[in-house]
């Protein structure tokens, strides 16, 4: 599954527009991490434990998002963006979306 940010795909040819595809999940972070970011916030530094919540949001959403697009026919996702939402102040909120298409090389 090709996924990009562009509207277009170097070298490959867009045959078929699908439509909007998205990947969602929403998780929560345990108490020991929220108690951790907690001090490590009084101090400064990277909150490791967000950090590893939000990338692997991030690669449930993307894993999410390729799954729809080929469940749908297509072949790529072209203007692929993330948007990021805190959830009723207890979780992370993370939306992968694009446009599904179909491409072919240009050869």
């Amino acid at each position: 599954m090709i996924i990009v940010t562009t509207n277009d795909i170097p070298g490959a040819r867009i045959t078929r527009t699908i439509g909007e595809v998205f990947g969602l999940t929403v998780r929560s972070r345990h108490m020991g991490s929220n108690i951790g970011a907690g001090f490590k916030s009084l101090v400064g530094g990277e909150l490791q434990g967000i950090t590893k919540l939000l990338h692997e949001s991030r690669q449930e959403a993307l894993s999410r998002l390729a799954a729809e697009a080929h469940e749908r026919g297509g072949n790529a996702v072209v203007a692929f963006r993330f948007e990021t939402n805190e959830y009723q102040g207890t979780g992370t909120e993370v939306c992968a979306y694009g446009t599904a298409v179909v491409v072919e090389p240009l050869n």
